[in-house]
């Protein structure tokens, strides 16, 4: 097994299982929170940028930076969907309305520098159209941590194996694909209830500010052709503004949300 495959099989599940466990220590919105840092997107990058090129990297993460806009397509969607559907049909709306947004973003070409202003701006408005949603008891726990693990390394290996013919932009919006966002909000939304759901969808917006700067700092510093140097400072930027987006912008109620151990 190569190095590169291993990362694929192994380090992406892991994060994903870790962040399950702290979802279920701290509840959805934290979950949610954690799952926009990008434990996902980062390492199909990274096999991207191994595999592909740098100059292929660094456009497959400006298309990744763009989807962001898709994946709040998708957030709102289910959360307004969750209060008529169960799961399935909030699934498929919110599935339907991502890949109708990726459609429509795959035919923008948009500065780099513009591309990060306009997804600033969807994530302040998203944050906005989010509905409300009364808190719910508890639900029970179910062990489906085997299969997020799964999912998550299906889909770093159909990116990564079908990169060559999709090429680097549409391999930047497939990485960004919400196979995360479908199985954490999928499984708070059977087990705990709407509101459950709609606080771990909230936490991701909250988190994809710090994403966009991961992406935005990546795709710059890629094009230098330095590595390491890329991706250690592309996270260390996310992570500061992370934190600081997680604190300034987290739910008043978000600590009765955060009482719904679901995720």
């Amino acid at each position: 097994m190569t190095a590169v495959l291993a990362l694929k099989l192994t380090l992406v599940p892991l994060l994903i299982y870790l962040v399950t466990l702290a979802g279920r220590r701290w509840g959805p919105a934290v979950a949610g929170w954690l799952s926009a840092f990008p434990i996902v997107a980062g390492p199909i990058l990274l096999t991207l940028a191994l595999e592909q090129g740098l100059p292929f990297a660094a456009s497959a993460a400006e298309g990744t930076l763009l989807s962001v806009l898709a994946i709040l397509v998708f957030c709102v969607l289910y959360a307004w969907a969750s209060n008529r559907f169960a799961v399935a049909g909030s699934m498929l709306l919110a599935l339907s309305g991502w890949g109708l947004a990726v459609a429509v973003l795959q035919t923008l070409r948009l500065p780099l520098g513009l591309a990060f202003v306009l997804v600033w701006c969807a994530l302040l408005l998203a944050l906005r159209l989010f509905p409300s949603a009364a808190p719910a008891a508890g639900g029970a726990r179910r062990n489906d941590l085997p299969w997020r693990m799964l999912a998550a390394a299906a889909l770093v290996l159909l990116v990564t194996a079908g990169a060559a013919r999709m090429g680097a932009r549409l391999s930047g919006f497939f990485a960004m694909f919400p196979v995360m966002g479908s199985v954490l909000v999928g499984f708070a939304h059977a087990g705990s209830g709407r509101a459950s759901a709609v606080a771990l969808l909230r936490g991701m917006v909250c988190g994809f500010f710090g994403f966009s700067v991961f992406c935005v700092t990546l795709a710059m510093q890629l094009r230098q052709g330095s590595l390491g140097f890329a991706f250690g400072l592309a996270l260390a930027c996310a992570l500061v503004v992370h934190v600081v987006a997680r604190r300034m912008l987290a739910a008043p109620g978000g600590s009765a949300a955060a009482s719904v151990r679901s995720s």
